[in-house]
């Protein structure tokens, strides 16, 4: 029976996308939390983003590795304590609009969808990347148009409410295919927009696929190495991670 909890608590604290550790004088003394607050903070480590979402609720001994994060604080205000916690939980909760947080850079993305006509569905995904101490940003645009084929699968699956699953399939398609070839490099010379466009099949259908960046800002003098399939395989890994724990 032990083993079987522990293995259900370890499962539970690995497939979720973020784990609220609710801190009262009882909690903060417990063997069980805190063994659940180490496991949030290794995957913290290896995933390098934010897991584990501190809920103060009474005064007590927080914890050391949790003392400089930031928490929803209910002591005073309920309302104020609930409004952190949803605007947190949204943050990571949301497939479909988020932030790449690297060492060298940092990219704030939105993904989304429509129709063009009666047998064509567009996805879009926007993204607009700074580069740490660059005076610049890089805006790029990725277009994805089904073709009717792929349109029918896609509306299959929406009124089947697996829309979220069949769009990360689309992004997905397209990811392998980048990473299949080139990961998709664009070298912007300048404020001219680049622009590549490609075709793939797969067995949903076929995407045609154009994927356009341009610099923003001060001109360095220098090529800016623009990695598309990067970015891409960083937005899927998010949509990936929301999947874990929201139902279609």
């Amino acid at each position: 029976m032990g083993d079987s909890l522990i293995t259900k608590v370890q499962e539970a604290i690995s497939g979720a996308s973020a784990l609220l550790v609710v801190l009262s004088r009882a909690s903060a003394n417990s063997p069980w939390v805190q063994k659940e607050i180490n496991s949030g903070l290794l995957r913290e480590l290896e995933e390098r983003r934010v897991v584990v979402l501190p809920v103060l609720l009474e005064e007590c001994r927080v914890p050391i590795f949790l003392r400089e994060k930031a928490y929803a604080d209910f002591r005073a205000d309920f309302d104020d304590g609930l409004d952190k916690i949803l605007s947190a939980v949204a943050r990571i909760t949301n497939p479909n609009t988020g932030r790449v947080d690297e060492p060298t850079y940092h990219a704030d993305w939105s993904f989304d969808w429509g129709t063009l006509d009666a047998q064509a569905w567009l996805f879009r995904l926007t993204l607009v990347e700074q580069a740490v101490d660059q005076p610049f940003s890089v805006l790029s645009v990725t277009e994805i148009v089904a073709d009717p084929t792929a349109t029918r699968h896609y509306m299959k699956m929406e009124l089947a409410k697996q829309g979220d699953e069949a769009r990360r399939s689309i992004v997905a398609t397209v990811v392998n295919s980048i990473n299949a070839t080139d990961e998709l490099v664009l070298i912007l010379e300048g404020e001219t927009e680049v622009s590549r466009a490609f075709t793939i099949a797969s067995n949903a259908g076929t995407y045609d696929v154009r994927v356009s960046a341009r610099r923003l800002g001060t001109d360095t003098g220098r090529d800016v190495l623009y990695r598309v399939g990067q970015q891409l395989r960083e937005v899927l890994q998010h949509m990936n991670d929301v999947a874990k724990v929201a139902p279609e």
